[in-house]
């Protein structure tokens, strides 16, 4: 019995508790703190400068449109992998207004959800990022930095 407990605590899908990871670094001389956590049904990745959040978005990772399936496959090209995939949708749910804000905002999940997709081709969840940036005007430095700290969590 002990074992089977373990694998429902310690498994990928856990439902309770589910998977957390955090990290931190600093930004542009910004702390910027990143943690994910993992439902069953949801991958849910905040993104805070501050301890604020000024937005939230969702990019559902499984494409509805049949035509998409080619994205899926894994490009040759190194510029490529930079790109976020083509099939994946970003909707705001909350904040944004800005449309400053909402672009490096659907850059941001896009990438983040691409990320996800790519590590692990078979993830249908949905992923949803919250994002408190202090400055949207990063630099492409910048911009790769806050990646690299969402993979450190993912």
């Amino acid at each position: 019995m002990a074992n089977f407990v373990e694998t429902i605590i310690t498994g990928e899908h856990a439902s309770f508790p589910a998977h957390t990871k955090q990290a931190a670094r600093e930004i542009k001389g910004l702390v910027t703190d990143v943690m994910s956590i993992s439902f069953a049904d949801k991958i849910i990745v905040i993104i805070s400068q501050g301890g604020k959040l000024s937005q939230w978005i969702q990019v559902p990772l499984e494409s509805s449109n049949p035509f998409f399936f080619e994205q899926h496959l894994p490009s040759d090209s190194e510029d490529d992998k930079l790109l976020p995939m083509a099939h994946l949708t970003p909707k705001t749910l909350l904040g944004g207004s800005d449309s400053k804000r909402q672009v490096m905002g659907y850059l941001c999940a896009s990438q983040i959800a691409s990320t996800i997709s790519t590590k692990n081709p078979g993830e249908t969840r949905t992923v949803i990022v919250g994002l408190g940036l202090l400055n949207v005007d990063h630099e492409r430095e910048d911009f790769f930095s806050i990646i690299e700290l969402v993979q450190s969590c993912l």
